[in-house]
Order: C-alpha cells, then structure tokens, then sequence
C-alpha cells in the first residue's frame, strides 16, 4: 500500500501553547499512528531568520519545540522529528525552484505586504524568498499534504505553481500539495479576538505554565453579568451559539471564549449545564474558571510537562532523535535533489 506522505513544520519562533497542542499536535500525532500515511514533523529554523531574530535564543527555541512534540506524544520511530536546518537540501532546492518563480510574483503576496508593513527596516531577500523555501520544504519530500492554516494558503498555492511549472517543463513528478485539515480543535484567543497565537499577548496558555499562571490568564478573561439570551444563528452553513447580553461585545465574547473551552476541555453536557444557567438563574464565573484552569492543568498540560521534565535530563536521547530524523529526512531529500538536477541539465559528477 502506497502511504501519503505528510509534511508539517512549526517555525522556530517560541514555546508551544495550548493552542498548539489541541489544535495541530494531537492531530499530528493520529496521523502518525494511521499506516496511511507517512509523516514528516520539523522545527523550520530557516524559516525563523526570514524576520528578526534572537541568535541566541533560535537554537534553544529550536530544540525546545522537538522537546515539546516530544512531550506531547509523537512518537519519533512513526514519525520523522528534526530541525529543518540540519536538511541543507532545504535551501539547495530552494536555490533551484526560484529560478521558476518571479520577483514581482513574490511582492504581490499579501503576506509578504503584511511582514514588510511589520519590519519595514529589514525586508530582506529570505523574507521575499520565504513562499518559495516553504515550497521547497514540502516538494523535497513530494508530499502531498499539507496541515496548515488559512494565513498560509497563498504560500501553499505557490508551491502548487511551482511543481505545476517544474513538471511540466523538467517532466518531473512533483505532486501538487493540498491543505490538509486534521483532527485538531480551533482553540480560541484568550482576548475574545481570532484563535491562541504565541504572536498575540494575553492570547494563548504555554505548556510550561503551572497552575497559578493558568487561573491568572483564565481569571482575565473577561466576562458580562451572568445572565442574558443565547440565539442560534447560522455562520457560513453552520449552527453556531452567540452570546447576547446588555454588557459590551468584548464581554460577550468573553463568555464565548468561556464556553468554547469547556466544550473542548470538559464536556458539551457541562457547555450545556452552563447555558440554562446563563438564561435562568445565572452563571458564576469564578467558580467556572477556577474549574476550567484546573482541568486544563491536570488533564492536559501537567502529564505533558512531566515528560518535559524527563526529556530535559536526557539531552542525549533528544540529541540522537534530531539526529536520527535529519539522517531519515536526508535518504529522501537526496534522492528528490539527483532528480531535479538531472532534469535540470546540472553536471552529475565533479
């Protein structure tokens, strides 16, 4: 049976959050365990210096994330688990595909606008190169899948142009990848606005955070009165519940944010318990957010951090899983790169 390979990367630009961990990780690891498929999970360190970056935090950051793929479960005998800089035919092919590609294509990306808008200062040529590198990343390895998020599809529809332009005129057999949705939960942002991200302050919940630090980031979750109407109104094909109450859109936001993770955390029955309470007699935040807090520390992050801790004593089995997943990632990269030379018409030999 022909196995789809899957490649996802996570950039090099911090520690993961709960957000992570529910939303893409838990994902990643299910997908590892299904025999259909063939998954590639990498830090993308390359990626990280496209921006500015700390040098002497981008190695830590690096090694800290495998830690936490690491801690969470994945499991490097089902999975390939490395550092993208230690596959340097990353780059080589990087070289090689933006020669199919055009300046002018690259600045009318609207998240390459985005990231000049943010660091006018240093717009660099890895910035404007970043959509071909991340192509490179995934048709190195000629996988077709690929689980990202909505912000990166205009990156993914650039490695789609790239292959279509690479096999039709160098008769290569470059898939043309597919965003790939897996089995992981959208966790809100603890401000009320979009999802958890480790770029937005007060949004998301570490997994390194202990119990106190959780109950204070919950605690500023802000919230209305305890009482109000819920309507069921339908976005985009799908029934979603929205919080009305006389206090303001951010407070009701909150409450949502509120419910959203009791459903992802505890359970739709305890969602439901709580919403006849806001329509009747009331609901007591504190009392909900000191359990949820709890629950997010106890079932899901505390396990995760004791094997963090386990990891953390044992620098040379993490040394050897970076090492081993560079080298498997390697036997594939190698033999993608003899193929694009070769139909490129590069010499073959020195």
């Amino acid at each position: 049976m022909n196995k789809k390979r899957v490649f996802s990367g996570t950039r090099a630009t911090g520690k993961l959050h709960l957000g992570n961990y529910l939303g893409a990780v838990k994902g990643y690891i299910k997908l590892s365990e299904n025999p259909k498929y063939e998954t590639i999970y990498m830090v993308m360190d390359l990626h990280a210096i496209t921006t500015p970056f700390d040098k002497e935090e981008l190695s830590d950051n690096t090694r800290g994330i495998i830690m936490d793929y690491l801690a969470c479960g994945l499991d490097p005998k089902k999975s390939i688990i490395t550092a993208q800089s230690l596959v340097p035919e990353h780059a080589y092919l990087m070289h090689l595909l933006s020669s199919e590609i055009s300046v002018a294509r690259m600045q009318h990306l609207p998240t390459f606008k985005e990231k000049v808008k943010q660091h006018p200062g240093v717009v660099t040529m890895a910035l404007l190169n970043y959509p071909v590198l991340m192509a490179a990343d995934i048709l190195l390895y000629k996988a077709g899948l690929v689980p990202i998020g909505v912000d990166q599809e205009p990156h993914l529809e650039i490695a789609r142009e790239i292959a279509r332009k690479m096999n039709d005129k160098y008769g290569l057999d470059f898939p043309e990848p597919v965003s790939f949705k897996t089995s992981g939960a959208y966790v809100p942002s603890l401000t009320g606005e979009g999802k958890m991200s480790k770029s937005v302050e007060g949004s998301y919940i570490n997994l390194s955070d202990d119990l106190k630090t959780i109950k204070k980031k919950i605690a500023k979750v802000p919230t209305d009165s305890g009482q109000g109407n819920i309507n069921n109104i339908t976005v985009g094909g799908v029934n979603k519940r929205e919080y009305i109450s006389d206090e303001t859109k951010k407070e009701a936001k909150g409450v949502e944010v509120l419910m959203e993770l009791v459903d992802l955390i505890l359970d739709g029955c305890e969602r439901n318990e709580y919403e006849g309470l806001y329509q009747g007699p009331g609901l007591k935040y504190s009392e909900i957010k000191t359990r949820l807090a709890t629950a997010i520390y106890y079932r899901e992050l505390k396990p995760i951090q004791e094997r963090r801790k386990k990891l953390e004593a044992d620098p040379n089995y993490v040394n050897e899983v970076i090492r081993e997943g560079a080298e498997r990632a390697r036997t594939i990269a190698k033999q993608t790169i003899i193929e694009v030379r070769k139909a490129m018409g590069l010499i073959q030999n020195g």
